[in-house]
């Protein structure tokens, strides 16, 4: 197994993007190569405890501030103290994430495309 590999994932599928937070993930496509996943958090909501069991690419349509935090509500970051601007048209490589939430605490919506890559 491969670091990453999803056999190696931890939490159960009941985490999963699609299942604990579906009204933010709206699955576009997924074949056993790719998932391609809508992301849309409007100001002031907060995403419930979710996973993303596969690395990935995310291409920013728009940003806000947000506070992301583990599993347990501790914060890992939060964008208005740590000097984080994710401008629309960035892309960007991200790992696997565990348990966490993500709070928009702006007044845009934040829209994301991942393409996460199974292996």
């Amino acid at each position: 197994m491969t670091e990453g590999d999803s056999r190696d994932w931890e939490w159960p599928d009941s985490l999963d993007a699609l299942v604990a937070a579906s009204q933010h993930h709206r699955l576009l496509f997924e074949n056993e190569e790719v998932r391609v996943l809508d992301t849309r958090i409007g100001p002031g909501e907060t995403v419930p405890v979710h996973t993303h069991r596969w690395p990935g690419v995310l291409y920013v349509f728009s940003s806000a501030d947000f506070v992301r935090r583990d599993g347990d509500g501790n914060v890992l970051l939060d964008t208005r103290t740590a000097g984080v601007v994710l401008e629309p048209g960035t892309s960007l490589w991200t790992h696997p994430l565990p348990p966490h939430t993500l709070e928009n605490v702006d007044d845009s919506e934040i829209r994301i495309l991942a393409v996460e890559v199974k292996r």
